[in-house]
């Protein structure tokens, strides 16, 4: 399985998913497309941004994979654009990245 965490990382969603053997690439605020693509994002599994902030790039990785399951994982608000296009939103404060990353490599076995 193949992830990219987008964004600062503060609760280590990152680490808990390379514990659990997936293969991580990270992309750094802000993100853009081609960051996205030198990242991997068109035969990624899995995109996980923590700066709800930059919600646009839900977008930009749909594009360029739609097959990509899209989760936000952190806290604030997402912009309303993007609420159609995101498959799933975690606030870290009601779960914490493991149990989070236990459950997205789970949904993909």
């Amino acid at each position: 399985m193949r992830a990219i965490v987008a964004g600062p990382d503060p609760e280590a969603i990152g680490a808990e998913l390379e514990a659990l053997g997936v293969t991580v690439e990270r992309v750094e605020s802000p993100v853009f497309a081609d960051a996205l693509g030198e990242a991997g994002i068109e035969t990624a599994d899995l995109f996980v941004l923590t700066d709800l902030t930059e919600g646009i790039s839900i977008t930009l990785a749909k594009e360029a994979n739609p097959d990509v399951r899209a989760v936000c994982y952190g806290d604030g608000e997402l912009p309303e654009s993007v609420g159609g296009t995101v498959d799933l939103v975690v606030d870290p404060s009601l779960l914490d990245a493991e149990a989070v990353a236990e459950e997205l490599v789970a949904e993909r076995q």
